[in-house]
């Protein structure tokens, strides 16, 4: 009897194993830290080592793309099949600063298997996820037969998603008619555990600002001024108690604004998921859970909009007393949005909200930062549907549903190119992102390769039968 298409792909996917591991030692080697100017020719050759290997693999075009900073890859397989959709893989090939004294058991930048683990600064954040793609591909071309993908395949592959992506979303301006598609996959997230696989299906915005107070034109004497003219630092405590109400709820008028609510099928999914809360407060050396009243610690998390103090200080800060009313004070605030939330409207709510708070005599002057747009994908949407079956066929388990607390570029794709965005992920919490003896457990990474192979038809197959 002939293989079937599953067997097909676990078949070509383990007599290629080899080859793909020497593959993705090989990049794990460049230290391309986007972060430290002394890499940025490292970052180059990441890029161009990146493109060449995309050729290799049979994309026919795989440019790089030059920024302001660090360079992009892109690429392109056409189908071929006119009614073909277009999906674009977006991922990053810069990695977070790493050093053999920070604690690691080993060069960060020699890769090597442990416990059929493989360690390496970037080998879960993000090169193995952008990596399993290239087997993936082959592996979908093997098992069915083609000399193309089933699906328009992109992929754009950052190069400063780790120092804030600050030139991504121009480049996604001015490219945006190479990077048309009709659905975005993110492969730069991860599941819930090695034993529950899941798929986020979201991930907050951020707003960020910064609020100085400025009272007396210097500082002065408590004695002879204090109880008798503005204190900023008084002023700013008095800010930061009024940013929440007793209820933890954010207490600026028009923060919730177009929020979109959880569903209860969607909060019955948080619940079902096998969440150990003294666990978590243990790994968020914290001692207790705290928050919007009504809400899980995954609701909190995942899907509700948050403020938070980043930063607060202003007048003496010495050893001992001075005796002063600060001429300044300041805090710093962060705001993660969740679907439905405006960035723009945020910010004009907090202006407005903040200029109510500030006592005549003080001068208030507020500064925000470059936002990221929340993005959801709809539990029920099609392509959504896509990868879950696919990630469902390479692991054989039931696939579970979550959302991503933190914020990225995807919001950006979403926005500019009009895409759905979808997120196929394999890493797990115990890879250790951004910290010493960064890993991905390799049979888990050959499951990315898995899913990958599998989601390109799924894919092509809704779209033909789409109404």
């Amino acid at each position: 009897m002939s293989d079937t298409p599953d067997s097909a792909v676990r078949t070509y996917i383990e007599h290629h194993r080899a080859a793909f591991l020497d593959d993705l030692v090989e990049w794990l080697r460049i230290p391309s830290v986007s972060a430290q100017p002394d890499h940025a020719t490292d970052v180059r050759r990441s890029a161009d080592w990146l493109a060449a290997k995309l050729k290799e693999t049979g994309f026919p075009t795989a440019e790089v793309w030059p920024t302001p900073g660090a360079p992009a890859v892109f690429a392109e397989w056409p189908s071929g099949d006119p009614q073909a959709p277009t999906v674009l893989v977006y991922g990053h090939h810069d990695v977070q600063p790493a050093a053999r004294e920070d604690g690691w058991h080993s060069e960060p930048f020699e890769p090597v298997v442990r416990e059929n683990r493989l360690y390496a600064r970037g080998a879960a954040d993000d090169k193995g996820q952008v990596f399993f793609h290239t087997l993936g591909v082959r592996a979908h071309l093997a098992a069915t037969g083609r000399t193309a993908p089933a699906v328009n395949l992109k992929l754009l592959i950052e190069g400063e998603e780790e120092s804030g992506s600050p030139h991504f979303r121009a480049l996604v301006e001015e490219r945006a008619d190479r990077l048309v598609a009709d659905a975005v996959i993110v492969s730069d997230t991860g599941m819930w555990s090695e034993d529950t696989p899941t798929v986020c299906t979201g991930m907050r915005g951020l707003a960020e600002c910064e609020i100085r107070l400025h009272g007396p034109d210097q500082d002065i004497h408590s004695g002879s001024f204090g109880g008798a003219v503005p204190n900023p630092a008084t002023a700013v405590a008095r800010l930061v108690a009024a940013l929440h109400d007793e209820h933890g709820r954010v207490a600026i008028p028009g923060f919730y604004d177009g929020v979109i609510e959880l569903t209860d099928r969607e909060r019955t999914l948080f619940a079902e998921l096998p969440f150990d809360e003294a666990q978590w407060l243990r790994t968020a050396k914290s001692h207790a859970a705290h928050g919007e009243a009504g809400h899980t610690t995954l609701e909190r998390v995942w899907a509700r909009p948050t403020a938070e103090v980043n930063g607060i200080g202003g007048g003496y800060q010495g050893p001992g007393s001075k005796t002063i009313i600060p001429s300044s004070a300041m805090v710093k605030l962060s705001f993660r949005l969740v679907a439905g939330q405006d960035p723009d409207h945020v910010e004009k709510a907090v202006r407005a909200w903040a200029a109510a708070q500030v006592p005549a005599g003080i001068r208030a002057e507020i500064t925000f930062g470059s936002a990221t747009r929340p993005c959801l994908t709809p539990l029920d949407h099609p392509a959504l549907q896509s990868v879950v079956r696919a990630m469902g066929r390479a692991f054989e388990k039931p696939v579970r549903f979550t959302r991503e607390g933190g914020s990225g570029p995807a919001a950006d794709l979403q926005e500019v190119l009009g895409a759905p965005v979808l997120f196929l992920g394999i890493s797990v919490p115990s890879d250790g992102w951004h910290a010493p003896d960064e890993k991905v457990e390799l049979d888990l990474l050959l499951k990315g390769v898995e899913t990958s192979a599998h989601l390109w038809g799924d894919l092509a197959e809704y779209w033909r039968h789409a109404p």
